[in-house]
């Protein structure tokens, strides 16, 4: 009958392989939140250019109606995706809200 209880020598094998793997996901969450950061600062530049458009054109800061279709395409998306949808949903509702801030402020500005 065999012991398998691990041996000092590799448990530190284990623990140091445990340790590499960790790591290297670790590297990677950090690569994929930096390019999170970096895609909504593009789409908070893209929203700053509809706040001064609509601004321009005394039209609303919201648009119910693209938030509700935005909200059907993200959740479809994160189904897609494997992500859950009530979390995406969340997400996406706590970014419009951010957006319709700035619409409201630029429109502050040019009145």
């Amino acid at each position: 009958m065999s012991d398998s209880t691990p041996t000092p020598a590799s448990s530190a094998a284990t623990d140091e392989a445990v340790r590499a793997e960790l790591a290297r996901l670790r590297d990677s969450i950090d690569n994929i939140d930096a390019a999170v950061v970096h895609m909504l600062a593009e789409r908070f530049k893209c929203t700053q250019q509809v706040g001064v458009l609509k601004a321009e054109h005394q039209l609303p800061p919201a648009d119910p109606a693209r938030e509700a279709r935005q909200i059907t395409r993200l959740r479809e998306l994160a189904e897609s995706a494997k992500l859950d949808p009530a979390f995406a949903e969340k997400l996406l509702n706590f970014i419009i809200a951010e957006v319709i801030r700035h619409h409201e402020t630029i429109a502050d500005g040019t009145r």
